[in-house]
């Protein structure tokens, strides 16, 4: 069983920097994807950004693209989300997912998750 567990969250100023990761463990890791969701309170948990886990293409929402960057290292099994110039739209519980199949921003295609960080931006 894969077990994913984020890091890195916490609290921020408007325009500041965050790096999240995610670690995961368990059996071999090889997923199709893996991605960033995040869900605000009283809101629904929507995409972030994915990566294919093999090859080099990104996906971002139209709401990070420019801002967030993420990456990943193979070899040690981590996920990371560098977050610049955050904004307090962008406070949200952070979870790392991951894909057994090709995914990109659909919920229900990823098999993982983690148990989420918070991210809070202060405006």
């Amino acid at each position: 069983q894969v077990q994913l567990v984020e890091s890195g969250g916490g609290l921020v100023q408007a325009g500041g920097s965050l790096r999240l990761s995610c670690a995961a463990s368990g059996r071999t890791l090889s997923p199709a994807t893996m991605g960033w969701f995040r869900q605000a309170p009283g809101k629904e948990r929507v995409f972030v950004a994915a990566i294919q886990w093999n090859g080099d293409s990104t996906y971002y929402s139209d709401a990070v693209k420019g801002r967030f960057t993420i990456s990943r290292d193979n070899v040690k099994n981590w996920l990371y989300l560098q977050m610049n110039n955050l904004k307090p739209e962008d406070t949200a519980v952070y979870y790392c997912a991951a894909a057994r199949y090709f995914a990109i921003n659909e919920a229900s295609r990823y098999d993982r998750w983690g148990q989420g960080t918070q991210v809070t931006v202060s405006s």
